[in-house]
């Protein structure tokens, strides 16, 4: 792999990491398509270097995680610390970029491309330091674990914990490397899609009681989430280390109707709600659900008997609340000398692999700011730091470490 962008003097990361970010940057891994390209070229180094690999796939056999670990100086494969990382990126469709999206450019001691900080960056990194790990002496493993579809509802990561847990694999912690400036980041919320249609009955306009206003009665229910997201604003639970300290719900889509002058038979929008860590999510989500089928679906039934309101789930998430006690917190904040407490708004992986039985922390490179947009970027000092923080972690968990 040869890098054909401009280096800047400093700061800079070694050579084999940046051409590994570039490398991964220059696949189109946008959720929608497949990433098996990126992921066989991964599975085909770390088998190279030494490293034990699985894959799972998904159901179309079209998309796959990678599992690899680097075994201790005693060949063991069991416990030690995982990095993890999601390799779809979000579309570039409709943005306004000044450079080639896919083309990795460094300028201005920044490197721009789609998945500069959402996460490539970090993958690169860490894959760049893979001979740096074959040639310690490792005191317990190191893994990587690197998942597909998370940008479209953590579809991946689920599959290769299942897996993990089905072969009976034991991790000690998990480093989820999104962007949060290489900041120690110990929480963050939950996130919870859904789609809702409301299926009524059509008639002309001037025989409006003859119909069902499918508009009409989704808009009932989306004031109802709504009053629910008004309520969590006034009276909590609330987290003050939140920059958003409460839970928050909104709907983001709305499609129904077909003319003016007809009673619109069907309407389907989506909504979110984002819980702190500790708020039950599925009651939440029950909550809605009630008021749908037992509030608004009589009233559809008095004129339509076949009217009714479905819901389907689009994503979820679950919050991370990581213990102050836990192993892999101490761990990071000694690496980088981090004390504060930090908890984000957005979600990730690391509430997965929490719910398994993993503690986890996110730390990675960039800023969460730049993640989604045109003109993505990290800067290179930030891929510099986060390549010293894992060369840290590895010195820690060998036996030569001071």
């Amino acid at each position: 792999m040869k890098s054909n962008t401009q280096r800047h003097a400093e700061p800079d990361v070694s050579a084999t990491g940046m051409n590994w970010v570039e490398t991964l940057m220059k696949m189109d891994t946008t959720s929608r398509n497949s990433n098996l390209g990126l992921i066989e070229t991964v599975r085909d180094y770390c088998d190279a270097n030494g490293l034990v690999t699985t894959l799972t796939y998904d159901a179309s056999g079209k998309k796959a995680n990678l599992f690899a670990t680097v075994p201790d100086a005693n060949g063991e494969t069991d416990g030690g610390v995982v990095l993890s990382g999601h390799t779809d990126v979000v579309p570039v469709d409709g943005q306004q970029w000044d450079t080639d999206p896919f083309s990795p450019v460094v300028k201005d001691g920044k490197l721009y491309g789609r998945g500069a900080c959402d996460m490539k960056g970090f993958i690169g990194v860490a894959l760049g330091l893979v001979p740096t790990m074959r040639g310690a002496a490792l005191k317990s493993p190191l893994h990587f674990a690197l998942s597909y579809d998370e940008e479209i509802g953590c579809a991946g990561a689920p599959v290769m914990l299942a897996d993990l847990k089905k072969r009976g694999i034991r991790l000690d912690g998990c480093i989820v490397g999104e962007p949060s400036s290489m900041r120690v980041v110990v929480a963050h919320k939950g996130i919870n899609a859904y789609r809702c249609c409301v299926n009524g009955h059509a008639a002309h306009s001037s025989l409006t009681p003859k119909g069902v206003n499918a508009i009409e009665y989704a808009a009932r229910l989306i004031c109802h989430i709504q009053t629910l997201a008004e309520r969590f604003r006034a009276k909590g639970p609330f987290d003050d280390a939140f920059d958003v300290p409460f839970t928050t719900a909104q709907t983001g889509t709305i499609r129904g109707g077909i003319a003016v002058n007809t009673v619109p038979a069907n309407c389907e929008f989506e909504f979110e709600f984002r819980n702190l860590p500790g708020v039950n999510a599925q009651a939440i989500y029950d909550e809605i659900r009630h008021y749908a089928q037992n509030e608004l679906v009589p009233q559809m039934r008095v004129t339509r008997e076949e009217a009714d309101i479905t819901f389907e789930t689009i994503s979820t998430a679950p919050a991370l609340d990581v213990a102050e006690q836990a192993a892999i917190n101490g761990l990071v904040r000694a690496l980088q000398r981090d004390t504060a407490t930090r908890k984000v708004a957005y979600a990730t992986e690391a509430g997965l692999f929490q719910t398994a039985g993993i503690p986890s922390i996110v730390c990675g490179p960039g800023n969460i700011e730049q993640a989604h947009k045109p003109n993505e970027f990290v800067e290179l000092e930030q891929l510099a730091a986060c390549e010293r923080f894992l060369q840290k972690l590895i010195v820690s968990v060998s036996s030569d470490a001071a």
